[in-house]
């Protein structure tokens, strides 16, 4: 990557590489303005994920592309979202190995947003709406296949192409289809962008749970009779306080009470009072002991009813060995490319929590930039383009079946 583009270092020109990797990187930089003309299609098409009817136009912007690749596209009916696209190659026979590859189309961003958020390219970057997140890493995907056909190599582990409409919003219905692909493959590349500045990529992502708090006390008047009321309000303060407790950021766990309803009128003791909890746990094991902690929470006035639902709803993302040997192998083939890459953990989940449970995973493997989820979104298009060169020699990698974990 250039100095001053990503923050990594020197010119992939100027350093020594494999002939054959140099030939990738050198084929995926001279679809330069090819790559950045489908992805500002792409994110001229807005998408966001409440409005399900706009994912078909996402889909007939993409099915041609991946037929004309030599796939066979079939969308994928949601349930209570927009649709999804799963793309395999014809001819792959039944039962071949496969390798994953994960992405998404819906955006947080609402229709309209382009009269205030153009696309546009600006100084080696691409700004606008899901450019970022993650139209950048499709269009990774769609490059990254192109190169190896253009190239004449035909990966050893089938590539399986998976993008739903529903992720922003936790997946929760194409979250079977994710788990039932991630079964049936050697491993899993997850397209959401890398990570920070750096460009890092995600060997770990924390878990995620939400609680849902209700808390039913008694009503009475405030001034009259206050004593024969007993206030869901106070009680839900004191709850607020035990859940507070359980923060510990020095090991990667967060509680944040983000949303509380209670009460009727000022001169009224609650009767009823409401919280919503975002927890973020590093580990399976923390998660379970947070569960445990949560459910242990008693009412302080035994003349009020305490209910908490919910849990933890993501298993963390963790750097289980088979993770960590693909990671491994992405630090190998970015050498190989002359990038110096490095890995980190990401706050957030991804459709990788959900691949890293049945099959080896690494994500981020998107497009370097800033700004998702801000009206800064951008990619730089030079180090983007090497991701995409390192997407497509990751897919030529044969499949590693020693050892697993």
């Amino acid at each position: 990557m250039r100095d001053g583009a990503s923050g990594t270092g020197t010119s992939t020109r100027d350093l020594p590489r494999p002939e054959e990797a140099g030939q990738t990187l050198e084929h995926v930089l001279g679809l330069r303005d090819e790559f950045i003309e489908f992805l500002a299609g792409l994110c001229r098409i807005e998408s966001p994920t409440d409005r399900p009817e706009t994912q078909r136009k996402i889909h007939a912007y993409l099915e041609p592309t991946f037929e004309e690749l030599g796939y066979e596209v079939r969308v994928v009916a949601g349930r209570r979202s927009g649709d999804h696209l799963l793309a395999s190659p014809h001819g792959r026979a039944r039962g071949a190995p496969t390798q994953l590859l994960v992405g998404h189309s819906d955006t947080v961003w609402p229709q309209e947003t382009l009269a205030e958020m153009p696309v546009e390219e600006v100084e080696g970057r691409l700004h606008g709406p899901g450019t970022l997140d993650m139209k950048g890493g499709l269009t990774q995907m769609v490059f990254a296949l192109r190169t190896l056909r253009d190239l004449g190599r035909d990966p050893e582990v089938a590539p399986v192409v998976f993008i739903n409409s529903d992720e922003e919003v936790g997946s929760p219905d194409s979250r079977r289809h994710v788990r039932r692909l991630a079964r049936q493959a050697s491993r899993a590349w997850v397209l959401e962008p890398s990570l920070g500045p750096r460009g890092l990529l995600k060997t770990a992502r924390k878990g995620v749970g939400r609680f849902e708090v209700t808390v039913r006390g008694r009503a009475a008047h405030a001034g009259l009779d206050p004593e024969a009321g007993a206030s869901a309000i106070v009680e839900l303060s004191q709850v607020i306080q035990r859940f507070n407790e359980l923060n510990d950021p020095a090991h990667g766990t967060t509680v944040n009470v983000g949303r509380i309803t209670g009460g009727t009128r000022p001169n009224v003791v609650a009767a009823e009072a409401t919280a919503s909890v975002d927890v973020r746990v590093p580990d399976k094991e923390t998660g379970a002991e947070l569960e445990r902690r949560v459910r242990s929470i008693r009412p302080a006035d035994p003349r009020v009813e305490l209910t908490i639902e919910g849990g933890i709803r993501s298993d963390p993302l963790e750097r289980t060995p088979r993770n960590l040997r693909l990671w491994e192998l992405a630090q190998a083939e970015g050498a190989a490319l002359g990038l110096e890459l490095d890995h980190g953990m990401a706050g957030g989940a991804s459709d990788g929590n959900t691949t890293s449970r049945f099959t080896a995973t690494l994500d981020g493997l998107g497009c370097v930039g800033d700004g998702a989820h801000a009206l800064h979104e951008h990619i730089l298009i030079e180090p983007s383009l090497e991701r995409c060169a390192l997407l497509a020699r990751l897919l030529q990698a044969p499949e590693v079946t020693e050892g697993t974990s």
